[in-house]
């Protein structure tokens, strides 16, 4: 005989549990929502990669310290690097990277770098249109916004002259009135 109706029941529902947590992780992973977390923690990690790479992690930068202060022991020591740009790991990299651009200048640039410039700067173009299109639109938006915000600040600021101005008058009325009945 085969399974009994208590049996077939757990089965159903097991795979009724099992579809929908397939069909909760298709729907998570086709929402747009979470296609741009991931696209958003891919960029994140590209970054810290990028900046683990250049300036070190704490560990690791120590170590380097420590390797290029052995290198270049006849010039400085390795305790001074060391405390140089100890706490300091933008110095540090932005020392690393002028000392790479320096170096990078001083040879001509290779074909393969050329063409790849060269790809770079047709694929930007179309970028940097559309992004000064866009950004003159946003200032045209803004020096509206702002003319209307000054327009509405000098007619506030008028009428607030002309009220002052107003109440300074009568101010001055009744203190003649009352300078005139206090003689009478």
């Amino acid at each position: 005989m085969g399974q009994g109706p208590e049996e077939l029941r757990r089965d159903i529902e097991r795979r009724r549990d099992d579809l929908g947590e397939t069909i909760d992780a298709i729907g998570d992973r086709v929402s747009p929502g979470r296609i741009m977390e991931r696209r958003r923690n891919r960029i994140v990690g590209g970054f810290r990669s990028v900046t683990d790479r250049l300036m070190g992690t704490v560990s690791s930068g120590s170590d380097h310290v420590g390797d290029v202060a052995s290198s270049v022991k006849d010039h400085i020591s390795g305790d001074a690097i060391k405390q140089q740009t100890s706490g300091a790991p933008i110095g540090a990299g932005l020392v690393a990277f002028g000392v790479g651009f320096l170096v990078a200048a001083a040879f001509p640039a290779t074909q393969p770098e050329q063409d790849l410039a060269g790809r770079a700067q047709d694929a930007i173009e179309p970028v940097t249109g559309a992004l000064a299109e866009a950004g003159q639109h946003v200032a045209s938006e803004l020096k509206d916004d702002a003319s209307q915000a000054a327009s509405e600040v000098k007619e506030t600021a008028t009428a607030a002259a002309g009220d002052v101005a107003d109440s300074a008058k009568e101010q001055a009325v009744a203190a003649k009135e009352d300078a005139g009945s206090i003689t009478s």
